[in-house]
């Protein structure tokens, strides 16, 4: 992972689904840390505390919380190590707030990995019109005080990003 997590850090993944990107972050942060799985959709969080179950994982913490509204991720400001926004961004109308959000609850010098779609590939991806491009993308979050670390690769269909704040 690109975000340079130790044991103990905290790590919010915002738009968490089905919880890939935060079953990974618990095994790097261990025992001592703590993953927060935040989205609006409660049944794909069960699903995602059925995971984490599953594999033994008791450092992950569900929250229901719509990131379009200011503070919308329940977490205090200056909170975590590190935010993940993976695949979030062609679903929201008020892309602002989740770059917002993402700068409030991240500590100074803390990392933040966006992922999104680069095109709809004929449906495969989001609709064309949902679609986020790179330049807007990268813009939302360094508007919203956030340094561009680098680019990443995320495959073929997708952009990647890693910001410090």
């Amino acid at each position: 992972m690109h975000l340079g997590l130790l044991p103990g850090h905290r790590v919010a993944d915002f738009g968490a689904g089905a919880g890939h990107h935060t079953l990974e972050a618990a095994t790097y942060i261990g025992t001592m840390g703590r993953v927060y799985a935040v989205d609006i959709q409660r049944e794909l969080l069960q699903r995602l505390v059925n995971a984490a179950r599953a594999q033994a994982l008791e450092n992950v913490e569900i929250v229901t919380g719509d990131l379009e509204e200011a503070g919308g991720s329940g977490l205090a400001s200056t909170s975590v190590n590190a935010v993940i926004a993976a695949n979030i961004l062609f679903q929201l109308e008020k892309r602002e707030a989740l770059a917002a959000e993402v700068a409030r609850v991240l500590r100074e010098g803390g990392k933040a990995l966006v992922i999104d779609w680069k095109d709809s590939y004929n449906n495969i991806g989001p609709q064309a019109d949902d679609v986020v491009e790179k330049s807007i993308a990268r813009s939302l979050f360094e508007q919203a005080g956030l340094s561009l670390v680098k680019e990443i690769p995320a495959g073929d269909h997708h952009y990647g990003f890693v910001f410090r704040k």
